[in-house]
């Protein structure tokens, strides 16, 4: 699907606010409700909304601990194994694939730093991981999705 200059305009107004109303999308793109509900509903089925979710603080659910973890391979003959064991596991929230030493990155979240060595023994023993690297992240300080991108080609669209 060609996104074009409108579409990004309701991606724009989606990314900053998941629930915004179709009427309120309508009136900032100058479009009707249905012409923006169709619009949404292509985005949707087509595979450029993947879907939507609610931003939570993870230390007040008690989620302490976030961390990434490189995992070096006996081979690339387990590359499938390593991605669908990441899958399965609920502490891995993202699972990578790179160049370099490693062969996946995952990034995980526990709940305290011996939830954290119970995962890494877990990791550590599924099929074809040599060893792991792991980076303890202290803090995050920019978590952003590519909103900044889609405005800046909506600028230069409108040039």
């Amino acid at each position: 699907m060609a996104v074009d200059k409108i579409d990004k305009l309701i991606l724009n107004q989606l990314i900053n606010n998941a629930r915004e109303s179709a009427s309120n999308i309508a009136d900032s793109v100058g479009m009707s409700v249905p012409a923006v509900t169709e619009r949404i509903k292509k985005l949707q089925d087509s595979g450029v909304i993947k879907g939507y979710s609610v931003s939570i603080d993870n230390h007040m659910i008690g989620v302490d601990v976030s961390a990434f973890i490189t995992i070096i391979s006996e081979s690339s003959k387990f590359f499938e194994d390593v991605v669908n064991e990441a899958n399965k596991n609920p502490y891995v929230t993202k699972c990578y694939t790179t160049t370099g030493t490693g062969s996946h990155i995952l990034h995980v979240k526990t709940e305290n730093s011996t939830s954290l060595e119970k995962l890494l023994r877990v990791i550590q023993s599924w099929p074809g991981v040599k060893r792991t690297e792991t980076q303890l992240i202290l803090n995050s300080y920019k978590s952003t999705t590519p909103l900044t991108i889609l405005q800046e080609e909506i600028a230069d669209e409108s040039l």
